[in-house]
């Protein structure tokens, strides 16, 4: 076997030595960023909780304090025509609080269940046409005073998809209140339907309300994100009717996405699939990455 010379040997250990040496440096730093990466993620979580548990403390108090307070004046009250008059409408405000509360512990089961993978559907072939007309007297009367306009669009030849209908109901009257939450005054809400070519639907909600930047849309359909927070602290909900509207459209193989500008309104896009084989789609998995985006339903169609 041929040997190097010394000093050829001297070189290529000190070549050596150095390529390790520069190796063991970069993967220490690599791991240095990916750590560092962890931990500010691991931050923006934790705040992101902490926010969501400040509100959902809110949320959770104000209808328990509005039972137990009425309640007890019930029971104080003597047997009078005036205080059966005044208990009847405690028993209303019970009756609110009670229902609201529901709303709250529904929203967190439903996004556990879907970042979880357990959420089932039942689901059945039904017209899109009818659960829109099922959702939108839901929202009405909100809409009513803040003299808002609600105008619905629907284009010709809208199928009937296996769908879960309480579920697209669901999303549906989550869009309609979003908008009409945060869309002033006198403000215009539309909603748009057509048919896909693929025999899906998409189903779009357009408000002029205050709008979103980029950001602010990434945060608003993320668990525990809170979006102008200052806004969110005098509306109701919990903040989590938008994941779980996504989380819910992936379920069904669709999509749910934003489109916003600060100033300029919101336009939340519902997508369906054709019915095709139901064993075959599969739902997106909660917190997957962004499909690519269909277009909108156009603001010409006819109903």
């Amino acid at each position: 076997m041929m040997r190097l010379p010394t000093h050829a040997r001297a070189k290529t250990s000190l070549l050596s030595r150095y390529s390790e040496t520069l190796g063991e440096l970069a993967l220490r730093r690599q791991t240095e960023l990916a750590m560092l990466a962890a931990k500010a993620e691991s931050d923006l979580a934790n705040r992101a909780k902490s926010a969501f548990l400040g509100t959902m403390s809110h949320e959770l108090r104000t209808p328990l304090n509005a039972i137990i307070g009425f309640s007890d004046l019930i029971q104080k009250m003597k047997p009078t025509n005036e205080a059966a008059t005044k208990c009847a409408d405690y028993a209303t405000y019970i009756g609110d609080a009670g229902r609201h509360l529901l709303e709250v512990i529904s929203d967190i089961l439903d996004i556990s269940k879907i970042e979880s993978g357990t959420f089932a559907l039942s689901t059945d072939l039904c017209s899109i046409v009818e659960i829109i007309g099922d959702s939108v007297p839901v929202v009405a009367k909100r809409i009513e005073e803040k003299r808002q306009i609600l105008e619905v669009r629907l284009s010709p030849g809208m199928p009937k998809l296996r769908v879960d209908p309480r579920r697209i109901r669901q999303i549906l009257i989550n869009l309609l209140s979003n908008a009409s939450k945060f869309t002033p005054e006198r403000g215009r809400i539309l909603l748009l339907a057509r048919a896909n070519r693929d025999g899906g639907a998409t189903i779009a909600v357009v408000d002029t309300g205050v709008g979103m930047t980029p950001e602010q849309i990434a945060v608003a359909l993320t668990p525990f994100g809170q979006v102008q927070a200052h806004l969110s602290r005098t509306q109701e909900g919990t903040g989590l009717g938008l994941p779980i509207a996504r989380g819910l459209a992936r379920q069904h193989g669709g999509d749910l996405y934003l489109e916003s500008e600060p100033g300029a309104g919101t336009s939340a896009v519902l997508t369906l699939p054709g019915n095709g084989d139901s064993k075959t789609r599969k739902p997106i998995p909660a917190g997957g990455g962004e499909r690519r985006k269909p277009r909108k339903p156009s603001h010409s169609s006819t109903g």
